[in-house]
Protein backbone atom coordinates (compact mmCIF):
# COMPACT_ATOMS: atom_id res chain seq x y z
CA UNK A 1 0.00 0.00 0.00
CA UNK A 2 0.92 3.24 -0.87
CA UNK A 3 1.65 5.41 2.03
CA UNK A 4 -0.14 9.26 2.46
CA UNK A 5 1.54 12.44 4.42
CA UNK A 6 -1.83 13.98 5.99
CA UNK A 7 -1.67 17.38 6.61
CA UNK A 8 -5.01 17.47 8.77
CA UNK A 9 -4.87 16.96 12.49
CA UNK A 10 -8.05 16.98 14.96
CA UNK A 11 -10.03 17.47 18.35
CA UNK A 12 -12.32 15.14 20.17
CA UNK A 13 -15.47 17.07 20.79
CA UNK A 14 -18.56 16.61 22.57
CA UNK A 15 -20.02 13.48 20.67
CA UNK A 16 -17.66 14.34 17.99
CA UNK A 17 -14.68 14.85 16.10
CA UNK A 18 -13.47 18.17 14.95
CA UNK A 19 -10.55 17.92 11.98
CA UNK A 20 -8.41 21.01 11.37
CA UNK A 21 -7.10 21.32 7.76
CA UNK A 22 -4.95 24.57 6.51
CA UNK A 23 -8.73 25.65 5.12
CA UNK A 24 -10.56 25.32 8.37
CA UNK A 25 -12.74 23.72 10.74
CA UNK A 26 -14.81 20.00 9.52
CA UNK A 27 -16.72 19.43 13.07
CA UNK A 28 -18.79 16.12 12.86
CA UNK A 29 -21.10 14.82 15.95
CA UNK A 30 -23.26 12.50 16.66
CA UNK A 31 -26.47 14.06 17.93
CA UNK A 32 -28.84 13.05 20.64
CA UNK A 33 -31.49 11.62 18.15
CA UNK A 34 -28.65 9.52 16.26
CA UNK A 35 -27.92 11.68 12.99
CA UNK A 36 -24.29 12.71 12.60
CA UNK A 37 -24.35 16.51 12.32
CA UNK A 38 -21.50 18.36 10.35
CA UNK A 39 -20.31 22.01 10.47
CA UNK A 40 -17.40 23.25 8.88
CA UNK A 41 -15.43 26.82 9.69
CA UNK A 42 -13.28 28.55 7.47
CA UNK A 43 -10.54 28.89 9.16
CA UNK A 44 -6.52 30.61 8.66
CA UNK A 45 -3.54 30.21 11.06
CA UNK A 46 -1.78 33.60 11.52
CA UNK A 47 1.53 31.58 11.77
CA UNK A 48 1.90 31.75 8.41
CA UNK A 49 5.39 31.61 6.63
CA UNK A 50 7.34 34.83 5.97
CA UNK A 51 5.84 36.35 8.67
CA UNK A 52 6.85 37.50 12.18
CA UNK A 53 4.14 35.34 13.69
CA UNK A 54 5.24 32.27 11.58
CA UNK A 55 8.98 32.40 12.92
CA UNK A 56 10.12 29.39 14.60
CA UNK A 57 9.63 29.19 18.38
CA UNK A 58 7.05 32.16 18.02
CA UNK A 59 4.84 30.02 15.75
CA UNK A 60 4.75 27.72 18.25
CA UNK A 61 2.93 30.19 20.94
CA UNK A 62 0.67 31.28 18.55
CA UNK A 63 -0.33 27.76 17.62
CA UNK A 64 -0.63 27.18 21.32
CA UNK A 65 -2.88 30.44 21.84
CA UNK A 66 -5.21 29.39 18.40
CA UNK A 67 -5.91 25.96 19.60
CA UNK A 68 -6.90 26.93 23.13
CA UNK A 69 -9.63 29.50 21.17
CA UNK A 70 -10.55 27.19 18.51
CA UNK A 71 -11.12 24.34 21.02
CA UNK A 72 -12.98 26.49 23.35
CA UNK A 73 -15.14 27.42 20.45
CA UNK A 74 -15.84 23.88 18.87
CA UNK A 75 -16.43 22.30 22.08
CA UNK A 76 -19.10 24.71 22.82
CA UNK A 77 -20.57 24.89 19.36
CA UNK A 78 -20.32 20.73 19.49
CA UNK A 79 -22.59 20.73 22.58
CA UNK A 80 -25.29 22.82 19.84
CA UNK A 81 -24.43 20.29 17.15
CA UNK A 82 -25.13 17.19 19.95
CA UNK A 83 -28.63 19.24 20.45
CA UNK A 84 -27.99 19.76 24.31
CA UNK A 85 -29.37 23.56 25.86
CA UNK A 86 -26.25 25.18 27.14
CA UNK A 87 -27.23 28.75 26.25
CA UNK A 88 -27.55 31.01 29.82
CA UNK A 89 -28.35 34.41 29.45
CA UNK A 90 -24.85 36.55 29.33
CA UNK A 91 -23.83 39.07 32.40
CA UNK A 92 -23.71 42.42 32.21
CA UNK A 93 -20.09 42.26 32.50
CA UNK A 94 -20.02 39.89 29.47
CA UNK A 95 -22.46 42.20 27.61
CA UNK A 96 -20.12 45.49 28.54
CA UNK A 97 -17.11 44.17 27.36
CA UNK A 98 -19.02 42.69 24.03
CA UNK A 99 -20.14 46.15 23.12
CA UNK A 100 -16.67 48.22 24.28
CA UNK A 101 -14.75 45.11 22.08
CA UNK A 102 -16.79 45.45 19.11
CA UNK A 103 -17.08 41.55 19.31
CA UNK A 104 -20.73 39.05 19.97
CA UNK A 105 -21.51 38.29 22.98
CA UNK A 106 -20.35 34.62 22.00
CA UNK A 107 -17.26 35.28 21.41
CA UNK A 108 -16.53 37.36 24.31
CA UNK A 109 -17.89 34.38 26.56
CA UNK A 110 -15.00 31.87 24.66
CA UNK A 111 -12.58 34.32 25.03
CA UNK A 112 -13.39 34.94 28.90
CA UNK A 113 -13.56 30.86 29.46
CA UNK A 114 -9.84 30.50 27.49
CA UNK A 115 -8.56 33.44 30.21
CA UNK A 116 -9.66 31.80 32.82
CA UNK A 117 -8.79 28.37 31.86
CA UNK A 118 -5.26 29.69 31.53
CA UNK A 119 -5.35 31.27 35.02
CA UNK A 120 -6.57 28.52 36.58
CA UNK A 121 -3.48 26.42 34.64
CA UNK A 122 -1.13 28.98 35.97
CA UNK A 123 -2.35 28.50 39.70
CA UNK A 124 -2.60 24.90 39.01
CA UNK A 125 0.85 23.73 37.31
CA UNK A 126 2.89 26.65 38.60
CA UNK A 127 1.24 28.36 41.72
CA UNK A 128 0.96 25.19 43.54
CA UNK A 129 4.24 23.63 42.67
CA UNK A 130 5.91 26.38 43.62
CA UNK A 131 4.15 26.62 47.02
CA UNK A 132 4.90 22.71 48.00
CA UNK A 133 8.48 23.68 47.23
CA UNK A 134 8.69 26.20 49.59
CA UNK A 135 6.47 24.14 52.37
CA UNK A 136 9.36 21.46 51.80
CA UNK A 137 12.57 23.53 51.49
CA UNK A 138 11.82 26.76 52.97
CA UNK A 139 14.02 29.49 52.07
CA UNK A 140 16.95 27.32 50.28
CA UNK A 141 18.07 27.77 47.24
CA UNK A 142 18.93 24.56 45.50
CA UNK A 143 19.13 23.11 42.22
CA UNK A 144 17.10 20.23 43.61
CA UNK A 145 14.54 22.39 44.42
CA UNK A 146 13.42 23.60 41.00
CA UNK A 147 13.74 19.87 39.80
CA UNK A 148 11.37 19.29 42.76
CA UNK A 149 9.14 21.68 42.03
CA UNK A 150 9.60 20.84 38.33
CA UNK A 151 8.45 16.95 38.79
CA UNK A 152 5.77 18.03 41.14
CA UNK A 153 4.01 19.95 38.13
CA UNK A 154 4.05 16.69 35.97
CA UNK A 155 2.42 14.89 38.90
CA UNK A 156 -0.21 17.03 39.38
CA UNK A 157 -0.71 16.85 35.52
CA UNK A 158 -0.90 13.17 35.48
CA UNK A 159 -2.96 13.28 38.79
CA UNK A 160 -5.27 15.89 36.48
CA UNK A 161 -5.34 13.33 33.62
CA UNK A 162 -5.92 10.47 35.49
CA UNK A 163 -8.82 12.16 37.22
CA UNK A 164 -10.92 13.23 34.81
CA UNK A 165 -10.56 10.29 32.46
CA UNK A 166 -13.20 8.68 35.55
CA UNK A 167 -15.70 11.36 34.57
CA UNK A 168 -18.40 9.56 32.03
CA UNK A 169 -18.69 12.45 29.49
CA UNK A 170 -14.37 12.79 29.73
CA UNK A 171 -14.11 9.26 28.74
CA UNK A 172 -16.33 9.23 25.95
CA UNK A 173 -14.18 12.50 24.40
CA UNK A 174 -11.51 10.01 24.83
CA UNK A 175 -12.81 7.29 22.97
CA UNK A 176 -13.50 9.66 20.39
CA UNK A 177 -9.51 11.22 20.55
CA UNK A 178 -9.00 7.24 20.00
CA UNK A 179 -12.02 7.19 16.83
CA UNK A 180 -9.62 10.75 15.47
CA UNK A 181 -6.20 9.09 15.76
CA UNK A 182 -7.29 5.72 14.16
CA UNK A 183 -8.64 7.40 11.58
CA UNK A 184 -5.45 9.61 10.53
CA UNK A 185 -3.50 6.43 10.91
CA UNK A 186 -5.41 4.37 8.33
CA UNK A 187 -5.19 7.38 5.67
CA UNK A 188 -1.81 7.72 6.36
CA UNK A 189 -1.30 3.80 5.99
CA UNK A 190 -2.90 3.97 2.52
CA UNK A 191 -5.72 1.43 3.65
CA UNK A 192 -9.21 1.65 3.04
CA UNK A 193 -11.21 4.00 4.69
CA UNK A 194 -13.96 2.32 6.34
CA UNK A 195 -15.13 1.94 10.09
CA UNK A 196 -14.18 -1.63 10.03
CA UNK A 197 -10.79 -1.14 8.65
CA UNK A 198 -10.41 1.68 10.81
CA UNK A 199 -11.03 -0.01 13.99
CA UNK A 200 -7.84 -2.20 13.16
CA UNK A 201 -5.40 1.02 13.54
CA UNK A 202 -3.35 1.94 17.12
CA UNK A 203 -4.95 4.59 19.23
CA UNK A 204 -1.93 6.14 19.98
CA UNK A 205 -0.19 8.80 17.36
CA UNK A 206 2.68 10.38 17.13
CA UNK A 207 1.61 13.76 16.29
CA UNK A 208 -1.21 14.19 18.89
CA UNK A 209 -0.97 16.97 21.09
CA UNK A 210 -0.82 15.24 23.87
CA UNK A 211 3.42 14.74 23.20
CA UNK A 212 2.97 18.47 22.90
CA UNK A 213 1.50 19.15 26.25
CA UNK A 214 3.84 16.55 27.90
CA UNK A 215 7.10 18.45 25.92
CA UNK A 216 5.82 21.40 27.64
CA UNK A 217 5.88 20.01 31.26
CA UNK A 218 10.16 18.24 30.36
CA UNK A 219 11.00 21.42 28.77
CA UNK A 220 10.07 23.50 31.22
CA UNK A 221 11.65 21.48 34.56
CA UNK A 222 14.82 21.68 32.32
CA UNK A 223 14.33 25.34 31.40
CA UNK A 224 13.29 26.85 35.07
CA UNK A 225 16.01 24.57 36.77
CA UNK A 226 18.57 26.18 34.61
CA UNK A 227 17.05 29.85 35.39
CA UNK A 228 17.06 29.60 38.78
CA UNK A 229 20.72 28.38 38.53
CA UNK A 230 21.69 30.42 36.08
CA UNK A 231 19.97 33.73 37.72
CA UNK A 232 19.55 32.81 41.80
CA UNK A 233 17.35 35.29 43.34
CA UNK A 234 18.71 36.66 47.20
CA UNK A 235 14.86 37.09 48.05
CA UNK A 236 12.93 35.74 50.66
CA UNK A 237 9.21 35.13 51.73
CA UNK A 238 6.54 36.18 49.68
CA UNK A 239 8.53 38.54 47.61
CA UNK A 240 10.94 35.64 46.67
CA UNK A 241 7.92 33.27 45.79
CA UNK A 242 6.04 36.48 43.65
CA UNK A 243 9.12 36.50 41.76
CA UNK A 244 10.05 32.91 41.07
CA UNK A 245 6.42 32.54 39.88
CA UNK A 246 6.31 35.91 37.68
CA UNK A 247 9.79 34.26 35.77
CA UNK A 248 7.31 31.20 35.31
CA UNK A 249 4.75 33.53 33.87
CA UNK A 250 7.11 35.32 31.74
CA UNK A 251 8.94 32.61 30.04
CA UNK A 252 6.43 30.31 29.76
CA UNK A 253 5.42 31.34 26.25
CA UNK A 254 9.47 30.56 25.03
CA UNK A 255 9.13 27.46 26.72
CA UNK A 256 5.76 26.62 24.98
CA UNK A 257 8.00 28.03 21.83
CA UNK A 258 10.63 25.53 22.76
CA UNK A 259 8.53 22.70 23.40
CA UNK A 260 6.88 23.37 19.80
CA UNK A 261 9.91 22.83 17.80
CA UNK A 262 11.44 19.76 19.46
CA UNK A 263 7.81 18.45 18.62
CA UNK A 264 8.40 19.53 15.02
CA UNK A 265 11.49 18.33 15.03
CA UNK A 266 10.71 14.87 16.08
CA UNK A 267 7.76 14.53 13.64
CA UNK A 268 9.19 14.39 10.65
CA UNK A 269 11.18 11.20 10.81
CA UNK A 270 11.94 7.99 13.21
CA UNK A 271 15.28 9.00 14.06
CA UNK A 272 16.41 7.28 18.35
CA UNK A 273 16.11 11.23 18.84
CA UNK A 274 12.66 11.20 17.51
CA UNK A 275 11.63 7.82 19.40
CA UNK A 276 12.79 9.36 22.73
CA UNK A 277 11.36 12.61 22.58
CA UNK A 278 7.70 11.03 21.40
CA UNK A 279 7.85 8.24 23.71
CA UNK A 280 6.27 9.85 27.33
CA UNK A 281 3.60 11.37 25.22
CA UNK A 282 2.45 7.90 23.37
CA UNK A 283 3.04 6.36 26.72
CA UNK A 284 0.19 9.74 28.05
CA UNK A 285 -1.95 8.98 25.12
CA UNK A 286 -2.76 5.53 27.19
CA UNK A 287 -4.69 7.45 29.44
CA UNK A 288 -5.86 9.95 27.43
CA UNK A 289 -7.37 7.99 25.00
CA UNK A 290 -9.50 4.79 25.22
CA UNK A 291 -10.91 2.21 22.00
CA UNK A 292 -13.57 3.62 20.33
CA UNK A 293 -17.43 2.35 19.07
CA UNK A 294 -17.59 1.35 15.39
CA UNK A 295 -20.15 4.10 15.58
CA UNK A 296 -17.90 6.78 17.04
CA UNK A 297 -14.71 5.88 14.03
CA UNK A 298 -18.49 6.85 11.52
CA UNK A 299 -18.35 10.13 13.14
CA UNK A 300 -14.17 10.79 12.86
CA UNK A 301 -14.74 9.88 9.06
CA UNK A 302 -17.27 12.00 8.39
CA UNK A 303 -14.78 14.96 10.08
CA UNK A 304 -12.19 13.50 8.04
CA UNK A 305 -13.50 13.53 4.61
CA UNK A 306 -14.87 17.29 4.97
CA UNK A 307 -11.55 18.52 6.11
CA UNK A 308 -9.94 16.94 3.30
CA UNK A 309 -12.03 17.90 0.53
CA UNK A 310 -11.92 21.66 2.13
CA UNK A 311 -8.15 20.88 0.88
CA UNK A 312 -9.21 20.03 -2.87
CA UNK A 313 -8.36 16.17 -1.59
CA UNK A 314 -11.37 14.09 -2.28
CA UNK A 315 -10.98 10.49 -0.42
CA UNK A 316 -12.54 7.52 -0.73
CA UNK A 317 -14.80 6.56 1.83
CA UNK A 318 -17.07 3.67 2.36
CA UNK A 319 -19.71 2.60 4.73
CA UNK A 320 -20.81 5.85 5.86
CA UNK A 321 -24.24 6.52 7.53
CA UNK A 322 -25.93 9.48 5.97
CA UNK A 323 -25.10 12.92 7.31
CA UNK A 324 -26.51 16.35 7.03
CA UNK A 325 -25.13 20.20 7.33
CA UNK A 326 -26.07 22.07 10.89
CA UNK A 327 -28.57 24.59 9.66
CA UNK A 328 -28.90 26.91 12.94
CA UNK A 329 -32.37 28.31 11.45
CA UNK A 330 -33.59 25.02 10.68
CA UNK A 331 -32.74 23.73 13.80
CA UNK A 332 -34.27 26.59 15.66
CA UNK A 333 -37.62 26.04 13.57
CA UNK A 334 -37.78 22.15 14.65
CA UNK A 335 -36.82 22.93 18.29
CA UNK A 336 -39.74 25.87 18.31
CA UNK A 337 -42.22 22.78 16.98
CA UNK A 338 -41.36 20.45 19.63
CA UNK A 339 -41.55 23.29 21.83
CA UNK A 340 -44.92 24.04 20.89
CA UNK A 341 -46.27 20.34 20.67
CA UNK A 342 -45.10 19.67 23.85
CA UNK A 343 -47.39 22.72 25.26
CA UNK A 344 -50.47 21.66 23.39
CA UNK A 345 -49.55 17.80 24.58
CA UNK A 346 -49.81 19.42 28.21
CA UNK A 347 -52.68 21.68 27.22
CA UNK A 348 -54.71 18.66 27.02
CA UNK A 349 -53.35 16.66 29.50
CA UNK A 350 -54.63 19.08 31.50
CA UNK A 351 -57.93 19.01 30.60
Amino acid sequence: MKKNICRVGGQAVMEGVMMKSEAGLSTAVRANDGRIVTHYQPFKSKAKKGTILGFPFIRGVVAFIESLSTGMQTLTFSAKLYGEDIEEEPTKFERFLAEKLGKSVESVVIGFAVFLSIMLSLGLFFALPLLIGSLVFGAEKMLGRSLFEGFVRLLIFLGYIIAISFVKDIKRVFMYHGAEHKTIACYEAGDDLNPKTVMKYSRLHPRCGTNYLFLVMAVSILFFTAIDFIFPMNLTGVVAFLARFGTRVLFLPLVAGISYEVLMLASKGDSIFAKIVRAPGMLLQLLTTKEPEESMIEVALVSFKLAMESIGSDVEITGLPEYSEYNEETEDRENKADETDESADGAVDGE
